[in-house]
């Protein structure tokens, strides 16, 4: 006996258009490391629309330079590549699209734009199924400890260090990143001995080079530090300087940090098969979105490597929290302008959010009122 059914099967879902929107969102602080100072956060903010009334919001950033070419990637290549496809097949889509930029990738800006379009996705993704992010990519753990890089800026004193890491410590925060790559290494080493002293051993402290050193000076400055009990330095090198990496992760008498400069997994695989980094700082904007983010990350874990992503503290809460070897969140707030949403920090830890998507709780009529440009696409 056979039976049929009047209604006919739903029509799958597909994404139908996109709105782009270029925000710039100037520091708070002044911001100086010693290669570059920190202009202001370009973000492109992607808003995608599905045929079934669902959508997703994701982001990406650069910190002065360059969005103005993210944004025409996205709009005369990605996006209108990205019209009618399935939202729920990310690992083709993401494949797919860097395969159609070949001659462009691997790169900052490819990946860059990638972000935009890969974390609206998994927004999209979560949102439907009511989930918080951290949990849908994972949930290995619901909080990680925390450390800001709102003070320890290269430009500051000691005292100011001082004052302000021991503020950081009073605030709640587990531990504070403090910039190097003063002319001399004596500088580096009375700013980084006295906030040292000033916090205690029970505190504790990250340094940041961002690539300024040759190889020499990058150990000749582990060495002077060596006794801080430092948690990591980070960026000795340049980034591309796999075989310097790999030595100084050999003689350095601290871990060494990398990966902010990284642009997709295959970069990460060659690092940690090289045994070139101690901790890997993997950042789901330049890295190409959070489909590349969870595989470095599980990579990294298989390894028994530390996962301790760089900036966008709103979105890496979630990724932490979604991995087991996760050990840090940096503290940079960028989006308070234009999120309603904060990072929930308790006892020296950052919470996820638990709000189905990225949790960010985005201030729509701020981000109308600061946009630069706008952008629509749709499927034709």
């Amino acid at each position: 006996m056979s039976h049929s059914s009047s209604s006919s099967a739903a029509a799958p879902v597909r994404i139908t258009s996109a709105e782009l929107l270029m925000v710039r969102l100037e520091p708070q602080t002044v911001r100086t490391d010693a290669i570059q100072a920190f202009v202001a956060q370009e973000t492109p903010i992607l808003r995608l629309r599905m045929s079934d009334g669902s959508e997703g919001v994701g982001y990406s950033y650069t910190i002065g330079t360059g969005g103005s070419s993210v944004a025409a990637l996205l709009v005369d290549h990605l996006l209108p590549r990205l019209m009618g496809q399935d939202p729920e097949r990310l690992e083709a889509i993401w494949r797919d699209l860097l395969f159609s930029t070949h001659a462009t990738a691997v790169g900052a800006i490819t990946s860059l734009a990638l972000a935009a379009i890969d974390t609206a996705l998994w927004d999209r993704r979560a949102r439907v199924q009511g989930l918080p992010l951290w949990k849908l990519a994972g949930g290995a753990q619901n909080s990680v400890p925390v450390y800001t890089t709102e003070g320890g800026w290269l430009q500051l004193p000691a005292s100011a260090l001082v004052e302000q890491t021991l503020a950081a410590r009073e605030a709640g925060f587990a531990g504070a990143k403090i910039k190097v790559g003063k002319p001399h290494l004596s500088e580096d080493v009375a700013r980084i001995g006295a906030v040292r002293q000033a916090v205690g051993s029970g505190f504790e402290l990250m340094v940041d080079a961002n690539q300024a050193f040759s190889r020499s000076e990058a150990l000749r400055r582990a060495r002077a530090l060596g006794e801080m009990q430092l948690a990591w330095l980070e960026e000795p090198l340049p980034a591309d300087d796999l075989a310097g990496h790999q030595e100084l992760c050999a003689h350095a008498p601290m871990p060494i940090a990398v990966g902010e400069s990284l642009y997709s997994p295959g970069q990460f695989a060659d690092v940690l098969q090289a045994r070139a980094a101690h901790i890997v700082q993997v950042d789901v904007a330049r890295v190409g979105g959070i489909t590349p983010w969870l595989a470095v990350a599980h990579m990294a874990q298989c390894m028994n490597v530390s996962v301790c992503p760089h900036f966008l503290m709103e979105l890496h809460v979630s990724l932490s929290c979604a991995v087991p070897n996760a050990s840090w969140v940096e503290y940079i707030p960028q989006l308070d302008r234009i999120a309603k949403s904060r990072l929930r920090i308790e006892n020296g830890r950052a919470h996820a959010p638990d709000t189905p998507g990225l949790g960010i709780e985005w201030d729509w009529d701020a981000i109308s009122t600061l946009a630069l440009q706008r952008w629509q696409v749709a499927a034709r």
